[in-house]
């Protein structure tokens, strides 16, 4: 979360000098004092990617700024420094355990490649635990199906608990391609299960009480550790934000922003997470953060642009997507309006390997007439987040189906099928690509 209060010294009614952070909430209203020397040009509450962004770029700009961060230690006493979830406990730590999972899955195929390798081939979590934090603690100072492909990935027995559906929000068809090969891959999943009651054993396991939403029958079962994976809530109502006016979604407690990421309260901004409707995504904090740090500094109009913004969940198999999903533009643009590109493609490392590329799948969303602009991109397999990132500046631009056919592709690569898809779903062929 980013909140920024450029040149502010809060006052309350009575005078005393009062700082806008998380902290006593019998206070009296505030105030902005127009009237007194400013200590700082820019104030920014949060020392998360975005925060760290803007008050890095505002700097550069001559700004004079102060930087506010704090996190609340778990029930373990666990806490970090700078940088917030994506370089603590998100982003980075996820795709350093991520890679860890696909060296696992390598050292399986190496043998099919000739590499002669121990029949037993242990993982040791301590070394990888060490490895990760070391790296994570070098750069203070500069979401669930990915933790359990990971864990599936390094050996452990793996459960995940579905409330409704996996990846809310995505392409509910790839969604399911990727709990598919997750199954697969020895992942187990508990479909429309809401658990109830959680309670320590004897033995130090955990016993987890659940019930099926579908039969309403109640289930028990034991395990080492439960991971609550169930999403993030804003810490905005310790900041004291209604005593200020600061609109907030009453629902979501997100605070309320207008195109330049301004709140209801003048001279108080919010970006990030924090934000409503915006994309919970470290990349596009990072840029909105830079951007209103050169607008507040009279250096730059430039608006943030959150259309057609990449992302990438890192499951065994990664899902990258770009754009709207098919759910999303049928919607919008009706049955008849939207063509849809799909294919099947087995990955040439997966070949020699005897890998199962069942779900290795493809998927361009277009409008249906004139050059057929491209509304969605969707990509399962190997290191679809490198794929995507490049595609993704091609909507950007206003990419259309003509200009992808025009496009020459790199063989032999993954990314090459995209620019050879042309079997719609209208059509009703069998997408699977055959040859090379």
């Amino acid at each position: 979360m980013s909140l920024c209060c450029p040149a502010m010294d809060w006052q309350s009614v009575q005078g005393a000098p009062c700082l806008l952070t998380a902290g006593d909430r019998h206070q009296p209203p505030l105030r902005p004092c127009m009237d007194k020397q400013y200590d700082y040009d820019l104030v920014v509450i949060g020392g998360g990617s975005g925060g760290l962004a803007c008050s890095k770029e505002a700097a550069q700009l001559g700004q004079k700024v102060a930087v506010l961060d704090y996190v609340e230690p778990s029930a373990k006493g666990t806490k970090w420094g700078l940088g917030g979830t994506c370089v603590n406990v998100g982003c980075i730590p996820k795709k350093l355990m991520h890679q860890a999972a696909l060296l696992g899955t390598a050292v399986k195929d190496a043998k099919m490649y000739g590499w002669q390798l121990p029949e037993t081939v242990r993982h040791d979590w301590t070394t990888l635990a060490e490895a990760v934090q070391n790296h994570v603690r070098s750069l203070n100072w500069d979401v669930a199906l990915e933790c359990a492909g990971f864990l599936t990935g390094i050996g452990l027995d793996t459960t995940v608990m579905v409330r409704s559906v996996a990846l809310r929000g995505f392409d509910q068809q790839m969604a399911g391609l990727v709990t598919d090969y997750m199954e697969a891959y020895g992942t187990r999943f508990l479909w429309r299960s809401v658990p109830t009651k959680v309670e320590k054993l004897s033995s130090g396991g955990l016993q987890v009480t659940w019930t099926d939403v579908q039969t309403g029958s109640e289930h028990k079962d034991a395990y080492d550790s439960v991971l609550w994976a169930v999403g993030r809530a804003p810490e905005t109502k310790a900041l004291g934000l209604d005593q200020l006016g600061v609109q907030l979604n009453k629902d979501t407690g997100k605070i309320v922003v207008g195109a330049d990421e301004a709140t209801s309260v003048p001279n108080v901004y919010a970006f990030g997470d924090i934000s409503e409707g915006r994309p919970e995504l470290t990349p596009t904090a990072i840029r909105a953060g830079k951007l209103l740090a050169r607008r507040l500094a009279g250096q730059s109009g430039e608006l943030m642009n959150y259309d057609n913004v990449a992302t990438t969940v890192f499951t065994p198999l990664e899902y990258g997507c770009v754009g709207l999903s098919e759910e999303e533009v049928v919607r919008r643009q009706g049955e008849d309006g939207v063509e849809v590109y799909h294919a099947f493609y087995k990955p040439l490392e997966f070949t020699v390997a005897g890998r199962d590329a069942s779900q290795c799948y493809i998927k361009v969303i277009c409008e249906r007439g004139g050059d057929q602009k491209i509304l969605g991109l969707h990509l399962i397999g190997p290191n679809a987040g490198e794929v995507i990132q490049g595609f993704s500046m091609g909507l950007q631009c206003g990419a259309t189906y003509t200009q992808l056919l025009q496009t020459v592709g790199i063989h032999p690569t993954c990314a090459e099928e995209v620019v050879k898809i042309h079997i719609t779903k209208r059509s009703g062929l069998d997408p699977t690509v055959t040859g090379c």
